[in-house]
C-alpha cells in the first residue's frame, strides 16, 4: 500500500517516519511552551530571591541587632527610633528579617496614655512604624546580658531564641538607643558597663565572629563606651555624644506630650533616607561628617578603626537600596526647634504635663511627683560631695575631682562603683538626671581603688 502526501509517495516504513517525526515537532513544541510558563510562574519567585540576597556581599551576610533599653510612656522616642529603622532596613534596604534581632520593651503600642493604641509614630503626622515590626525581644527579656550574648551567638532562652550568628565574612552593624551615663547603657532593669561590651567585643573578635562591625549609639555619654576602643579589631563606632555631654531628645509632640524621637537618631536615618537609593554612594566617613554637622546640640564621635571601615560605604552595614517602596517614610526636617537634653527630659514631662492639668487631683499628685525628683537631684549632688571627701580625705581633693569628667581609666571599678550606686543609691533608669554627676565617681576610680569607694557610697546613701 502507498499513501499519497503533497511531498512524495512514502511506503509503510515512510509513514511511520512520518508519524514520529510529527509526534516529535509535538512534542518540542510542548517543552517550550511548558518552559516558557515554567520561567514565566518562576519570574516572581527568582526576583524575590534575588531581591532577598542583595545584601549578602559576595563574601558573607549583613546582620542587625538593634536595640531600645528603656521603658516608660516618657521614653517614647526609643521605640519609635528602632521601629522606623526596622522598617527602613527591611522594607527598603532589603536586609531580609532572619539576619535581624530587635530588642524593645514593647510598652508604648499599647499604653494607657497612647490616644492611639497600635501605632507609633517617629515623625509629627507620621505614619505608624509599630506595625510589621518583628521584636524578638521583649519586657524581661530585654537585659545587658541577652544583648551580649545576642552578639556573641549563644543560646538564649526566652524570646525568639534569634542571634547575630555571624562568622569572619560577616558584617555586623548595632544601634542602641537609651539613658547612658560614664561607661554604661541603660536597660529597662540593669545596666550595660563598658568593661562587659569591651570583653564581650574581645571575645568576638578572637573567635572571628565578624569581618566588620559598625555601632550607632544614641546615648548620653556613648563617647565613654568606645574611647578606649582599639582600632585593630575592624570595629567603628558612631555616638550621638561625646564622652562628657548628654545627647537630645527632639521632635516634641503635643498631643501625645512625648518627643518623637532622638536629635542624632533622626538626623542619620534623614541623611540615609535622603540618598536612598544610592546607599553604595555614601562613606561610614561621609554620613558621619554630614550628621556631625546636622547635629547641633551635641558632639557626634567616632572611635574605632577610623582607617578601612571610614572608608567603606554605608551599604556594606545598612543595606543596598533598590527601588523606593511606595509607603517610604517621609522625610524629618527642622528637628532642633525643641530639643531637649536627654537626662532633663522626666521632669519637664511631669512639668509640662502639671501645666495642662485641670483636674486638681491631679494636678497635686504631679506636684509631688516634680517636688520628689527636684529634691532627689539635689541629694544625689550632696551625696556624691561626701563620698569624695570620704574617700580623698580632703574636699579640696574631692571638689577638683569633680570638676569635670575624666577618661575611664578603670573600667572594672567604674563597673563595680556604678553597680554599687545604682543599686543602694538611685538607678538612671527611674532617675535619669543623676547621670549629670556620675563622672565624679568615674574620677575617683582613676586614682582610688573600688573598695574604698563602694563602702564610701554605701555609707553616704544609706545615711542619705
Amino acid at each position: 500500500a502507498v499513501v499519497s502526501t503533497q511531498s512524495g509517495h512514502y511506503g509503510r516504513g515512510g509513514t511511520l517516519f512520518l508519524f514520529c517525526d510529527f509526534v516529535s515537532t509535538l512534542v518540542m513544541r510542548g517543552l517550550l511552551v511548558g518552559f516558557a510558563v515554567l520561567l514565566a510562574v518562576n519570574a516572581f519567585y527568582i526576583d524575590e530571591w534575588l531581591t532577598e540576597h542583595k545584601n549578602e556581599k559576595r563574601d558573607g551576610h549583613i546582620w542587625a541587632l538593634i536595640v531600645a533599653g528603656s521603658k516608660g510612656w516618657g521614653n517614647y522616642r526609643h521605640q519609635s527610633d528602632i521601629c522606623h529603622l526596622y522598617h527602613m532596613l527591611t522594607k527598603k534596604h532589603g536586609i531580609p528579617k532572619e539576619y535581624i534581632v530587635t530588642m524593645m520593651y514593647n510598652d508604648i503600642a499599647y499604653n494607657r496614655e497612647n490616644p492611639y493604641p497600635g501605632t507609633i509614630i517617629n515623625a509629627l503626622h507620621g505614619k505608624d512604624v509599630y506595625e510589621g515590626t518583628m521584636i524578638d525581644y521583649m519586657g524581661d527579656d530585654v537585659t545587658a546580658a541577652n544583648f551580649l550574648s545576642i552578639l556573641k551567638g549563644e543560646r538564649i532562652h526566652g524570646g525568639s531564641g534569634k542571634v547575630i550568628n555571624s562568622g569572619s565574612k560577616d558584617t555586623v552593624f548595632v544601634n542602641f538607643v537609651d539613658h547612658g551615663g560614664p561607661g554604661v547603657l541603660g536597660f529597662p532593669e540593669d545596666e550595660l558597663h563598658v568593661a562587659d561590651l569591651s570583653a564581650t567585643l574581645n571575645l568576638m573578635h578572637e573567635n572571628s565572629r565578624y569581618k566588620q562591625m559598625l555601632f550607632y549609639v544614641e546615648a548620653c555619654y556613648a563617647g565613654s563606651m568606645f574611647s578606649k576602643l582599639s582600632p585593630n579589631v575592624n570595629i567603628t563606632a558612631h555616638t550621638a555624644s561625646n564622652t562628657e555631654e548628654s545627647s537630645y531628645a527632639c521632635v516634641l509632640d503635643e498631643e501625645l506630650d512625648v518627643y518623637l524621637g532622638d536629635c542624632w537618631s533622626l538626623n542619620w536615618m534623614n541623611n540615609t533616607e535622603q540618598i536612598f537609593p544610592n546607599l553604595d554612594k555614601e562613606t561610614v566617613e561621609q554620613q558621619y561628617e554630614i550628621v556631625k554637622e546636622m547635629t547641633t546640640k551635641s558632639h557626634a564621635s567616632i572611635y574605632g578603626d577610623v582607617t578601612y571601615i571610614y572608608h567603606e560605604p554605608i551599604s556594606t552595614f545598612l543595606g543596598y537600596g533598590s527601588t523606593p517602596p511606595q509607603d517610604s517614610t517621609p522625610v524629618i526636617q527642622d528637628i532642633t526647634k525643641d530639643a531637649l537634653r536627654s537626662e532633663d527630659v522626666l521632669l519637664d514631662y511631669l512639668r509640662r504635663k502639671r501645666a495642662s492639668a485641670v483636674d486638681e487631683e491631679l494636678a497635686g499628685e504631679l506636684d509631688i511627683q516634680i517636688k520628689y525628683h527636684e529634691i532627689i537631684e539635689a541629694k544625689v549632688q550632696t551625696i556624691l560631695k561626701m563620698v569624695g571627701v570620704d574617700v580623698t580625705g580632703a574636699v579640696e581633693i574631692a571638689a577638683a575631682l569633680q570638676e569635670s569628667p575624666a577618661s575611664i581609666e578603670d573600667m572594672q571599678c567604674n563597673k563595680e562603683v556604678l553597680s554599687a550606686f545604682f543599686e543602694t543609691c538611685y538607678k538612671m533608669q527611674t532617675h535619669p538626671y543623676i547621670t549629670k554627676y556620675l563622672y565624679s565617681l568615674t574620677n575617683l576610680c582613676n586614682n582610688y581603688p573600688s573598695s574604698k569607694i563602694i563602702t564610701a557610697v554605701r555609707r553616704n546613701c544609706d545615711e542619705n
